[in-house]
């Protein structure tokens, strides 16, 4: 059991180590101002889910009020 720990414990701080590392990608985006598209994006996608989720359970909360009646 003992080797098990040590073993997700090795594991955890490596995968610690890779996470410090600098990400190109981002830094170049940063740059030349492309990072707030990027951002805007994200944020346009996520909203649209959010919407869509929100609708879908209005319409699951009728449904369901229908059929106790």
């Amino acid at each position: 059991m003992k080797k098990y720990i040590l073993t997700l414990l090795f594991s955890f701080t490596c995968f610690l180590g890779l996470a410090q590392s600098e990400i190109e990608m981002a830094d170049k985006f940063r740059a030349d101002g492309k990072i707030y598209v990027v951002i805007a994006v994200v944020l346009v996608i996520l909203s649209g889910l959010f919407i869509y989720l929100i609708s879908l359970d209005k319409k699951v909360s009728a449904l369901e009020k229908e059929l106790k009646k």
